[in-house]
């Protein structure tokens, strides 16, 4: 029965793991959308930060990414700058594959 249990143990352990990193790569890439974003909207310094997590606090309103993609297209649409959704979504791509990569950089440290 021992075994069964740090067997239970170790999966919950990693599956604990997974989640913080996902959390982690997802809170990274909304930073980098939402810095990305601020430029768009003609932001910079400490109102980009501000911006920035206002973004990834974003994401916490719903699950998925619907919420951060609706952000962004509004507050962007608002100050009349060009913006699909499909680009954004591309976008979005784009900046989780670079937080992934950061991220396990910094975990493999």
């Amino acid at each position: 029965m021992t075994t069964f249990s740090e067997r239970e143990s170790a999966f919950e352990n990693k599956f604990k793991h997974d989640k913080e990193l996902e959390f982690k790569v997802n809170s990274r890439r909304n930073k980098m959308l939402g810095l990305w974003a601020a430029k768009l909207l003609g932001i910079d310094g400490a109102e980009a930060e501000a911006y920035a997590k206002s973004v990834i606090t974003s994401d916490f309103e719903k699950p998925g990414d619907h919420d951060v993609l609706h952000k962004i297209l509004a507050d962007l649409k608002a100050k009349n700058v060009d913006m699909s959704e499909h680009r954004l979504r591309k976008q979005m791509d784009d900046f989780l594959i670079a937080a992934k990569k950061q991220v396990m950089t910094e975990v493999n440290l």
